[in-house]
């Protein structure tokens, strides 16, 4: 899965805030990587809002996406390159500054780069990645892919035991099957309630 870097434009808004989040949302499930969607939404909020307050309403400002390395990396971007932002415990009894504590204690690293016409605030999350292209979801998710080569490389069945013990081994055996299937189904970035119902409706048809 290649995982390319993404972009929006936007105005810094509070009423903005709420369709960043689902955006973020959506693209992290299209990325294979629903598990990092909260702390992702979470940051996003926060940094978006640390330019609102800290910078201006309305001000143009930019969201970016991307990997670095098996990180997943949120980077807010506006123009004001002089105005840096400080944490609460930088300056003692400060009511400004919390949402960047909430930034560090949720990600895995944060900071701040000052360019030659604008600053980016980014902060980085881990995931389960071995591979920045490369897919989520531990042990099941590769049980499944070893399923699926298998499922391709069988010409035809072997016969089924008809005993009582290996017909009750054969149905755990199944529903090992589909939990690893909707594993590699969420790791893909598909939604596991739209694959149940089109492999019922598949079923219930004779398909």
């Amino acid at each position: 899965m290649v995982r390319r870097p993404w972009e929006l434009a936007f105005p810094a808004e509070p009423r903005e805030v709420a369709g960043l989040r689902r955006v973020v949302r959506l693209h992290l499930r299209l990325w294979g990587l629903p598990r990092q969607s909260e702390v992702a939404e979470l940051c996003v909020s926060e940094l978006v809002t640390n330019v609102i307050r800290h910078v201006g309403l309305g001000t143009p400002t930019r969201l970016r996406l991307s990997m670095n390395g098996t990180y997943l990396r949120i980077e807010v971007s506006d123009p004001e390159r002089y105005v840096l932002p400080i944490r609460a415990t930088d300056v003692p009894d400060s009511e400004s500054g919390r949402g960047l504590m909430l930034v560090e204690g949720a990600a895995d690293r944060w900071g701040v780069l000052p360019r030659t016409d604008h600053k980016v605030t980014w902060c980085e999350i881990a995931t389960d990645l071995t591979a920045p292209n490369g897919h989520g979801g531990g042990m099941r998710v590769e049980q499944a892919e070893s399923i699926i080569s298998f499922y391709g490389a069988v010409v035809s069945p072997r016969a089924a035991s008809t005993s009582r013990l290996a017909t009750a081994v054969g149905k755990e055996a199944v529903v090992d099957v589909i939990v690893d299937l909707l594993h590699w189904t969420e790791a893909h970035g598909y939604d596991a309630d739209d694959v149940l119902d089109a492999a019922q409706t598949r079923f219930d048809a004779g398909l």
